[in-house]
């Protein structure tokens, strides 16, 4: 599985699920983000250093939708703290509880369900211990009054 987290909200923003680890899976998810998302003038994407994030076809999607790529320090944890944490929750969550799985598409439509429950439902002390659609309503009415989310 890849994630894409927007960190203002902690919202998964783009996910996809693959039976391998492949540019193409972490090119879908990213994908699914940048059509989701209104963006600002200046994002960047940060990820660990694996190789579907430094391959030449992801790197060349970041630079044609204009965003800046930061990639954490080898071996440093902690540089991608938040997509640890997203992922650790996953596999705590649904992989292990859930398992055995049948196939790739039974995990598909559990994480489909598990990033609606994150989204809309898990409350997150970070961000004030409010679900990370209702922080990102809440952000948008405060500065200009309406409920439209980026």
């Amino acid at each position: 599985m890849a994630f894409v987290t927007d960190v203002f909200a902690r919202r998964i923003v783009g996910w996809r699920v693959s039976s391998s680890m492949s540019s193409e899976l972490v090119l879908d998810a990213l994908d699914q983000a940048l059509w989701a998302r209104t963006r600002p003038k200046s994002l960047i994407h940060h990820s660990d250093k694996g190789s579907q994030y430094v391959s030449i076809r992801y790197t060349q999607r970041l630079i044609e939708a204009g965003v800046q790529a930061s990639t954490g320090r080898t071996g440093d944890a902690y540089d991608n703290a938040l997509a640890e944490t997203i992922n650790g929750l996953f596999k705590a969550e649904v992989i292990r509880r859930n398992g055995p799985w049948k196939g790739v598409d039974d995990v598909e439509f559990a994480t489909l369900q598990w990033v609606d429950w994150f989204n809309n439902r898990r409350i997150l002390e970070p961000i004030g211990n409010v679900p990370p659609a209702e922080f990102e309503l809440l952000y948008y009415k405060s500065i200009n009054g309406s409920a439209r989310v980026a």
